[in-house]
């Protein structure tokens, strides 16, 4: 069944030139709460805008920490990274500050009732209240550059970092 949800979440997803979503939702840095603006961020460069299930899970925290390793390979390419989830937001703010997950390095952003995962066709096929594991990788313009839709985290960042020479000329 796993399997069938993420083939489903693959053909689902957002592909590459569609535009993605404009949206803003209540984040967590480090910690402090602010209020996040995918416009705001794509003034600056591309970003990284990544779904993942649950705050404070295995899997996700695993990813967690696999971005938070690799954002200065992301920032150095002049593109930002945010999580957002629909699960466990109580937690965003003592997951943002983790040491053992975001490190404070990037933030993480509550989608209560996967409102914006379902925007972006990024929720679970049997639980749609949930966001999946899918990665987007959005241009300046406010377009989709690239996707991966998997619920293992362990290629996210490396099919994200993949994409951006290629599609954002970094």
């Amino acid at each position: 069944a796993l399997a069938s949800a993420c083939s489903f979440q693959a053909r689902a997803s957002l592909q590459p030139g569609d535009p993605a979503p404009d949206f803003t939702a209540p984040a967590w840095l480090a910690g402090e709460p602010f209020e996040y603006s995918l416009a705001e961020a794509l003034r600056d460069g591309p970003v990284v805008l990544y779904f993942f299930p649950a705050a404070n899970t295995p899997g996700c925290n695993i990813e967690a920490a696999l971005f938070s390793q690799a954002v200065d390979d992301f920032k150095a390419r002049g593109v930002s990274v945010i999580g957002v989830t629909a699960g466990n937001t109580e937690q965003l703010r003592e997951f943002s500050a983790d040491k053992a997950t975001c490190a404070g390095k990037f933030p993480v952003a509550a989608d209560e009732g996967a409102k914006i995962a379902a925007g972006y066709s990024a929720v679970l096929e049997r639980r749609p209240e949930m966001s999946s594991r899918t990665s987007y990788l959005i241009g300046s313009d406010g377009r989709v550059l690239a996707v991966h839709s998997d619920m293992n985290p362990a290629q996210h960042v490396k099919r994200m970092l993949e994409s951006i020479p290629a599609a954002a000329g970094g």
